[in-house]
């Protein structure tokens, strides 16, 4: 998933939280419109600290749409790609939005909180192009979808140390499920000092962690009780950048890099996403049966030796010789802070892109020698 909106009246927006992170000390970026922090200590720091205690992220500018009605389920079914009538209370599914030619509008995150109520969570940057999707698409169902962004915060607290953090913090009641029970991808309900809270075990980072989903006038405080409760687990704010290394270790897309309304899920590496054994008719579904064209690039993982790292755009190619043809670019690349070495996820030719193919990343001029890999490059341990 992607962290950036685009506000349709060009005005900069501000997280309920921005006052508490120009205290913490953080520096901003303009994000799609959004003024969010991009680190408060530094990018590596926050980095180790999510993979080895605990980090804290301000999530708020993730749009929030809610579903609802006797329709819901059959509704879902027809707007995303995923059977979304067959996912139980309390659970979340990741899904995908598309457009008629199976390209992705977005990525989602769908929780049934109610037989007939469902949270759809979308990337911020495309808040206005999914909210009016999924207004259109409930034509002829008997449901109605409401746009929540405005009044929702939501927090992250990822890595090992998250659930002991949660656990000591005070204000949080009445968890529908002890969180040590709560399974990957499922949510309970719970209180923030009375305030409804919303508790899922989802995340951006590939480690174990939850995602709080609170009243935007609570927010602030829930902010300040976790903090409180993490400072003997280690656990320290983070930004963007941060989020950014560790989502790309985890293997996860970042719609605008690895997704768009011009790639099919299956180039994606996301064909399992769309459920194309479901009943009835769903928008993309004719082009997603029919798939890729052929010779349409794939996506790849790709590791490196040394420090250079190639980056978004970088090209690549299948020799050195400078008069080769590319045969791929990057979408999203780094210096694995975790690995210690060049990591990239990169749209190839399908010639090129079985486990072990070599292959030459053009950093500035230098080609230099990569290989295909397995995704992700990094996953927990259990």
């Amino acid at each position: 998933m992607t962290d950036a909106t685009t506000d349709t009246t060009g005005t900069a927006r501000f997280s309920p939280l921005h006052d508490l992170h120009v205290s913490a000390g953080a520096s901003f970026t303009d994000f799609g419109g959004w003024q969010m922090p991009v680190r408060y200590s530094s990018d590596l720091a926050e980095h180790h600290a999510v993979r080895t205690a605990a980090g804290l992220f301000d999530i708020s500018h993730m749009a929030e749409i809610l579903v609802e009605g006797p329709g819901a389920p059959a509704f879902l079914d027809y707007a995303l790609a995923g059977k979304i009538s067959a996912v139980k209370l309390g659970q979340a599914k990741y899904s995908l939005l598309l457009n008629e030619a199976g390209g992705i509008i977005d990525d989602l995150v769908v929780y049934r909180l109610a037989e007939e109520r469902f949270l759809v969570v979308a990337n911020a940057g495309n808040r206005f192009a999914v909210v009016p999707a999924l207004a259109e698409r409930a034509a002829g169902f008997e449901v109605t979808v409401t746009d929540q962004s405005d009044d929702l915060a939501l927090i992250a607290v990822q890595g090992p140390a998250s659930r002991a953090i949660l656990e000591a913090t005070p204000g949080i009641t009445g968890p529908g499920i002890a969180l040590d029970e709560l399974k990957y991808y499922w949510s309970t309900d719970a209180f923030f000092d009375g305030a409804p809270l919303l508790i899922a075990r989802t995340g951006y980072t590939g480690e174990d962690g939850f995602e709080l989903y609170i009243q935007t006038e609570k927010a602030a405080d829930l902010w300040v009780a976790l903090t409180a409760a993490g400072a003997d687990h280690g656990l320290v704010p983070c930004g963007l950048a941060s989020r950014d290394t560790l989502r790309l270790e985890a293997g996860m897309p970042l719609y605008g890099h690895e997704l768009g309304t011009e790639i099919l899920p299956a180039q994606a590496g996301l064909g399992r996403v769309v459920a194309l054994a479901k009943e009835g008719d769903f928008v993309g579904r004719a082009a997603s049966e029919r798939g890729p064209a052929d010779g349409a690039r794939v996506l790849v993982g790709i590791a490196a030796e040394g420090r250079r790292a190639g980056r978004a755009d970088y090209e690549l190619f299948a020799s050195p010789d400078a008069d080769a043809p590319a045969i791929g670019v990057i979408t999203s690349g780094a210096l694995s802070p975790t690995l210690g070495h060049p990591i990239a996820m990169a749209f190839v030719d399908p010639g090129h892109s079985e486990i072990g193919s070599a292959l030459f990343i053009d950093v500035r001029g230098t080609r230099v020698p990569a290989s295909v890999v397995a995704l992700p490059f990094y996953k927990r341990a259990q």
